[in-house]
């Protein structure tokens, strides 16, 4: 398994750990259980101590761990069942957005996701998870299909952004990820959102207008990478770790100004130390939403899905009232 820098001293600590209880065989005890018991309990502490004290940016290479659960990964462990749809019926079939029918908890879905690859080959067969146009429209058809026959739409974000490439921009990119925007917050059937990795740019956006947005713990969301940040503001992509405090990226953060709606708690270190656990609390979450969502008639869902994207962040006047509506900020600012 890839170590991350943060990790480092914890896989040495365990190393040595291995070492010494190999050391210690039947024939030759070497050390006792009671002292082997005492430093596995000061492993458990170093553990605590280091992923308590995760910067933004330490966070962010969690969210992009080569072992991290991926859409493909998911699909796999939360459905029963998924019969993947494919093409955008305008110009062809999108590899970075997979999509089709698919049954979670005994409840039919649709789920829709975009998908990285977790080795050289399927990386590039995914384009690293850089949706081309035919990807969004391919992803919006199959919430037209889901509004079609009354399913409820899951959609799994994990994208570094839309694919900026010339073929994308001559196929109208900008114009596409508009497109979704704007017809998901139309659309009459519950969507649930869940940013399992990198949530950056429009290229997510694009596919995460939903009823309920949650995130995982060490996932990030935002308008622009940690390096681009860092390039146009200090002319310095070295400079991502300070991008990324500034950015404000995390789930806590996000959830504060109401960009994303629960946090979901991944295992001590991140997904990738525990998959089978994050997939139970993913899980979880979709199908408790789902049960929420039903009980609301189809065409409430659309104005209920604007009214809380109004109220997304926070606007600060000089006096340094805060008014999370912005409408309401106009209407004083006008007495």
């Amino acid at each position: 398994m890839d170590t991350l820098p943060h990790e480092r001293q914890i896989k040495d600590y365990e190393k040595m750990i291995e070492q010494l209880k190999k050391q210690s065989s039947a024939k030759h005890t070497l050390w006792s259980e009671s002292e082997l018991h005492r430093l596995e309990k000061k492993l458990q502490t170093l553990k605590q101590k280091v992923f308590s004290e995760l910067s933004p940016w330490e966070r962010v290479t969690i969210s992009r761990h080569p072992q991290r659960p991926h859409t493909i990964d998911y699909i796999k462990n939360i459905c029963e069942d998924f019969h993947e749809l494919f093409g955008d019926r305008t110009f062809g079939d999108d590899h970075a957005i997979i999509g089709g029918l698919a049954t979670i908890h005994g409840e039919k879905v649709v789920v829709i996701g975009q998908e990285k690859g977790n080795d050289t080959d399927s990386r590039l067969f995914r384009n690293f998870g850089m949706v081309h146009p035919e990807g969004f429209r391919k992803a919006l058809r199959l919430m037209k299909l889901a509004e079609k026959f009354n399913l409820p739409i899951v959609s799994l974000i994990d994208t570094p952004g839309a694919y900026p490439g010339l073929s994308a921009e001559e196929r109208g990119q900008g114009l596409v990820i508009a497109e979704n925007i704007y017809k998901m917050f139309l659309i009459e059937t519950p969507i649930i959102v869940v940013i399992i990795g990198e949530g950056c740019s429009g290229g997510a956006l694009a596919m995460a207008v939903g009823d309920v947005v949650g995130m995982l713990e060490h996932a990030y969301y935002s308008v622009i990478s940690p390096e681009g940040c860092a390039s146009i503001l200090w002319k310095d992509a070295q400079k991502n770790a300070e991008a990324s405090s500034t950015l404000k990226l995390n789930s806590e953060n996000l959830i504060e100004f109401n960009i994303v709606d629960t946090i979901i708690k991944e295992p001590l270190g991140g997904a990738h130390h525990n998959p089978q656990g994050i997939y139970r609390e993913v899980t979880k979450f979709i199908f408790e939403e789902l049960k929420r969502l039903k009980t609301l008639s189809s065409d409430m869902l659309p104005e209920l899905r604007y009214c809380k994207f109004r109220k997304i962040g926070k606007i600060t006047q000089n006096q340094g009232e805060k008014i999370n509506d912005a409408g309401a900020f106009k209407n004083s600012a006008s007495k």
